[in-house]
């Protein structure tokens, strides 16, 4: 049982990584396409976003492979 849910942990974590990492940098390209002039400090912040919605992923599998070992 623990196997499962530890699957499943990983899956939705990995499918909300995506979703978010896609709304993150459609948002970015699309204020880069307005402005231009703010591309360096728009992709500097994605690169933060985008590092902070990955570690939910890493912290996703963490927690899997306790579920798995009890």
């Amino acid at each position: 049982m623990g196997a499962i849910a530890a699957g499943i942990a990983a899956g939705a974590a990995a499918i909300g990584a995506g979703v978010g990492d896609g709304m993150v940098i459609s948002k970015t390209l699309d204020g880069m396409a307005r402005q231009p002039e703010l591309s360096g400090q728009l992709r500097g912040t994605m690169f933060i976003g985008v590092g902070l919605i990955e570690a939910m992923p890493i912290i996703s599998i963490v927690i899997a492979f306790l579920v798995m070992n009890k």
